[in-house]
């Protein structure tokens, strides 16, 4: 029997700072490997113990069960307190998840980036400095790549990756399993 397919999970924006690194006079004496706290754990330490959710609100803003949330909180703190324990530094990275933030798409170097800082206008593009930059629209975008078979495919605007659509779910609704970009319809005349 095979495992479960793990759903991916809703992080509202990427944490401010990659880890954090124990300091004091015994701080190099005892070098071991990191803790390793995934996208979705930070995601439930702040909404649990930063935003005061509770495990049902923080289970619904991050799209999983209740029992799932719970599961995830308690992996986090069982991290940071071995950490703290130990003495051990730690990363945040990883994990099957999608970030809730607007993308957008520059016309003059074709890349695609987010806005995490919600308050602030984008104005240019981080990558090459143009003003040429567009709202990201899931639903019209034009990816140029040779046609193979328009009415089974969905392709990453990203890597473009392509993957056999999933008849009965948006092509929007899925995920690249390369870089964990929505995915978009292949059209007719790409």
């Amino acid at each position: 029997m095979s495992p479960r397919i793990k759903t991916i999970r809703k992080v509202i924006n990427p944490p401010i700072v990659k880890g954090f690194k124990p300091y004091g006079p015994d701080s190099g004496k005892f070098i071991k490997e990191p803790v390793n706290l995934l996208y979705e754990e930070y995601e439930a330490l702040r909404l649990c113990d930063y935003d005061t959710y509770n495990h049902l609100q923080a289970s619904q803003i991050m799209c999983v069960s209740r029992p799932t949330f719970t599961r995830i909180y308690s992996s986090a703190r069982i991290k940071i307190a071995l950490a703290f324990v130990e003495g051990r530094q730690i990363v945040i990275e990883g994990g099957k998840i999608y970030f809730d933030s607007d993308w957008y798409a520059c016309s003059k170097c074709n890349c695609f980036f987010n806005n995490p800082e919600k308050d602030k206008e984008i104005k240019a593009c981080p990558l090459c400095g143009s003003n040429k930059i567009q709202m990201y629209d899931y639903e019209f975008t034009d990816i140029t790549e040779p046609e193979i078979n328009d009415n089974d495919l969905c392709v990453c605007p990203r890597c473009a990756n392509k993957q056999m659509h999933e008849h009965g779910k948006p092509c929007k609704d899925q995920y690249c399993i390369k870089c964990n970009t929505r995915m978009v319809r292949k059209r007719n005349n790409q």
